[in-house]
């Protein structure tokens, strides 16, 4: 596991994306809110990506874009965001690269049993491309109001 922290720069990154590949780079001069979470169309996934969704023109506002990222394919990201019409980028991970590389790939354990998952995180990387703040274990009631009122104050 990353031990990313704080004030340290973010890691490189290149996503497969819908409309085209998705670089840490295409955001240099803007803040970067960076979530990775479990799985497109389950209950807290929707939820957490539809709030964000909701939030989108306040963080434009706030001069801060907003990925997703999770380890399913294009085409069922394609569907996610026209299910629910999602205005936040959906980023590709299928090999996990960016999720280890952040320190999101975790061992859970459910009904007694270990195994290794994504862990629903958040990062906050400002215009310079350096980690302002780091959100794990996420819940997803309030946080994108916390996202954002961070995104606010950098």
């Amino acid at each position: 596991m990353s031990d990313l922290v704080e004030g340290a720069p973010a890691p490189d990154f290149e996503l497969a994306g819908v409309n085209g590949p998705i670089r840490l780079a295409d955001f240099k001069g803007k803040a970067l809110v960076l979530y990775f979470y479990p799985k497109d169309d389950t209950s807290g996934c929707t939820r957490e990506a539809q709030e964000f969704t909701a939030a989108i023109d306040d963080f434009a506002a706030a001069g801060a874009a907003v990925v997703g990222v999770s380890k399913d394919s294009l085409a069922r990201h394609a569907k996610f965001a026209d299910k629910y019409d999602l205005k936040v980028l959906l980023g590709s991970d299928p090999d996990g690269v960016v999720i280890e590389r952040y320190g999101s790939w975790v061992e859970k354990t459910l009904y007694g049993r270990k195994y290794m998952g994504i862990d629903r995180s958040t990062f906050l990387i400002d215009s310079a491309g350096q980690v302002r703040r780091v959100w794990r274990k996420v819940k997803v009631p309030g946080h994108v109001e916390a996202v954002l009122e961070a995104a606010r104050q950098l």
